[in-house]
């Protein structure tokens, strides 16, 4: 046979479909996976969906062999340790100026410590963020590459066909920086995504319990915001999900569903991020506890024993002003959601020097991705129109979107609380407006109270330089 044009290595579901996305763009693709079965199953799958140019291999030598000059492999397998052991496989064969992409969602530290190793060995290395689920693997993900631009080239003509393409945007695809940047952005990107998810369960959560919306009502409502600001991935499946009846059973499927999210790691690895950086991002931390809360099920249930009662005002509620109020503390909520995961990538940008551009980031999330959304071709000419934008809240088009939702939004946070229904989302977005909106904040008692216990020391608003006050003598000295 001819030899291909890449490889890849890893046959899970993802890798799967990745390879296949790929040979149907016209590109001969080898495949290896340590258990051979998944390299029979992928060569089978590659027939039955149109004779598609996969070839399979069950050892590495041969594999790496089949692969035409400069060799490009991508590998699809669990971070971490797993990735190390896949590199030293496929690297005792590979020759100087092949390259590797890591297609997982890895620690972008783990990246830049790959990269260096490999440059060592005459290696290159990509760390490429991979979104859209199966789906988008088998028919158009969302691409995010960062490492060596030597190596982007060597497969860009591949990534442009392969990635979601998008009308008037083009392909979701672009060489994100340097380093581990690919990394960062996309696990910065399911942060942003963990944000989302859970303040559309908030909305779901108002209307059910407090609205007493019924599903079918539910599916009506998120399909007709799935026409307008909010059209989205997350809000089209959201209805979908509302009209599935449950075949094992009575009903519909999602009341039988356990409320125990599960989580991989890149919402936390977000946060701890945000923290590292100092920047506030405390609607993608309220998604996290969130998740930390909902894995405490026997701890809740024990606990609504204890704290039984009607938490409900008992008010009647005006179901249609209601839907339209939480639908707009939803787009405002999600604003300060997107607000928060630029500026992550921005501040680590700054600190590595990656030079990243967000509203080409934007862009390539429009299509293929789970936080793609019409919303963002609006952030995208938030960051055209200004590349330096200090935060998305201050672009003039999404601040006036804020101000006209803000009733709205206080409305229903109101609402949440008085009925007991918690909000953290969208209670956390509204928090994160009225902090950055005012330019006076009560951090003055804190820092006289870091001064008066720990001699900080303070600055004023009337002079400059630095103070320290005796406040404990003076304290004192006043009491006697």
């Amino acid at each position: 046979m001819a030899l291909t044009r890449i490889g890849l290595a890893g046959l899970a579901v993802m890798g799967q479909n990745l390879a296949l996305n790929i040979a149907e763009k016209g590109f001969p693709i080898s495949v290896y996976n340590r258990t051979t079965s998944k390299v029979d199953e992928t060569v089978q799958r590659a027939k039955l969906e149109g004779n598609l140019p996969v070839y399979g291999f069950h050892d590495p030598a041969s594999f790496v062999s089949s692969i035409q000059k400069p060799r490009v492999v991508i590998m699809l397998v669990k971070a971490g340790a797993p990735v190390d052991q896949t590199i030293a496989t496929l690297a005792a064969h590979l020759e100087q100026g092949d390259c590797i992409i890591d297609g997982g969602n890895e620690w972008y530290e783990n990246t830049e410590r790959r990269e260096k190793a490999m440059e060592e060995r005459g290696l290159l290395y990509l760390g490429m963020g991979v979104s859209g689920g199966e789906e988008g693997a088998r028919n158009g993900p969302s691409l995010m590459p960062g490492g060596s631009v030597e190596a982007y080239k060597y497969i860009e003509d591949i990534l442009l066909k392969v990635a979601a393409q998008v009308p008037d945007s083009g392909p979701c695809v672009t060489y994100i920086g340097k380093g581990g940047s690919g990394n960062f952005v996309k696990m910065v990107h399911n942060g942003i995504e963990y944000g989302d998810m859970q303040l559309i369960a908030e909305a779901y959560d108002v209307l059910k319990s407090v609205g007493k919306l019924t599903n079918s009502e539910l599916q009506q409502v998120f399909s007709e915001w799935n026409k307008g600001e909010l059209l989205s991935f997350l809000i089209e499946i959201t209805a979908d999900i509302f009209g599935i009846k449950d075949e094992q059973g009575e009903g519909y499927l999602v009341d039988k569903v356990l409320d125990k999210t599960g989580m991989k790691g890149t919402g936390k690895w977000t946060v701890q991020q945000a923290a590292e950086l100092s920047v506030a991002a405390p609607t993608i931390e309220a998604s996290l506890d969130s998740r930390f809360l909902s894995g405490l099920k026997d701890e809740r249930v024990e606990a609504s024993k204890i704290f039984q009662g009607d938490y409900s005002t008992g008010l009647p509620v005006d179901k249609a002003q209601l839907i339209e109020d939480v639908r707009q503390a939803l787009y405002a909520s999600k604003i300060c959601s997107y607000a928060q995961g630029m500026n992550i990538i921005k501040a680590k940008s700054s600190e590595k020097g990656w030079g990243l551009n967000l509203g080409e980031l934007a862009r390539i999330w429009k299509g293929g991705c789970i936080i793609r959304a019409i919303f963002l071709d609006r952030i995208k000419k938030a960051y055209d129109r200004n590349p330096d934008l200090a935060n998305l809240l201050v672009d003039p088009e999404f601040a006036q979107e804020i101000m006209d939702r803000q009733a709205a939004w206080r409305r229903v946070v109101c609402l949440a609380i008085n009925n007991g229904v918690s909000t953290p989302g969208m209670s956390a977005s509204l928090a994160y407006f009225d902090s950055y909106r005012r330019d006076r904040l009560p951090a003055n008692l804190v820092q006289a109270q870091r001064d008066y216990f720990g001699a900080h020391t303070y600055e004023r608003v009337d002079m400059p330089g630095s103070y320290h006050t005796e406040w404990f003598k003076i304290a004192r000295n006043s009491k006697i």
